[in-house]
């Protein structure tokens, strides 16, 4: 199909409340990756985000007539009923489940390391793989306000703007929690980039040593 000649989110979405079924599908295509990587990233059980995105899906189809194009964008209606029933899914079950390790689920990390030449070998791929999962823990223990801002623009690329749709506040506030949570993230991370750059040096030395 020519892109030129899809339908918006907001065309699929009057088109669902119209009884098409094929538009609902094809706006549960378009957006369920991101909203469940959302949800996963935010509470790091993927049952629960499942579960969320699902229910977020659902709540669409029954309440989708309130969606006011006026106040955003549908991704954003929809974030923002994620992380509402998220919210009160861990307010309700008073817990935060660990982070699930899993080839499959993305989340943005260091992606460089120090090495010499040639194609990278174990010991890199293990230090990369223990400073991706370094980055998802932390920022799991990261207090509610700041998780979601930095869920939502640094590992979901949203804008200032978008993020304060989902959030229901300033986009002052974004900016402000977003500089906070990345301060907090850094002195999280401290040990675990220096036990990060001792396993690279280790690396680099048995490659250019073999």
């Amino acid at each position: 199909m020519n892109p030129h000649t899809d339908p918006s989110d907001g065309e699929l979405l009057q088109s669902m409340l119209a009884g098409e079924e094929e538009a609902l599908a094809a706006l549960y295509r378009r957006r369920q990756g991101g909203i469940y990587r959302f949800a996963l990233q935010m509470c790091g059980s993927k049952t629960l985000a499942e579960d969320v995105t699902q229910e977020a899906f659902m709540v669409l189809i029954r309440d989708g007539q309130t969606f006011d194009p006026e106040r955003g964008s549908v991704n954003g209606f929809l974030m923002g009923v994620t992380r509402n029933l998220l919210l009160r899914r861990l307010q309700r079950e008073r817990f935060y489940v660990p982070m699930e390790d899993d080839s499959d689920d993305e989340a943005k990390g260091p992606k460089s390391f120090p090495a010499c030449d040639g194609p990278p070998g174990p010991l890199d791929e293990l230090s990369r793989s223990e400073a991706i999962t370094s980055v998802r823990i932390a920022v799991l223990t990261l207090p509610e306000r700041y998780r979601e801002v930095v869920v939502l623009c640094d590992l979901q690329d949203m804008s200032y703007v978008e993020a304060a749709e989902v959030l229901s506040c300033a986009v002052g506030t974004i900016r402000s929690r977003l500089h906070r949570a990345r301060a907090l993230l850094i002195e999280k991370l401290r040990p675990a980039r220096q036990e990060e750059e001792a396993a690279s040096t280790t690396a680099k030395s048995a490659r250019c040593f073999a």
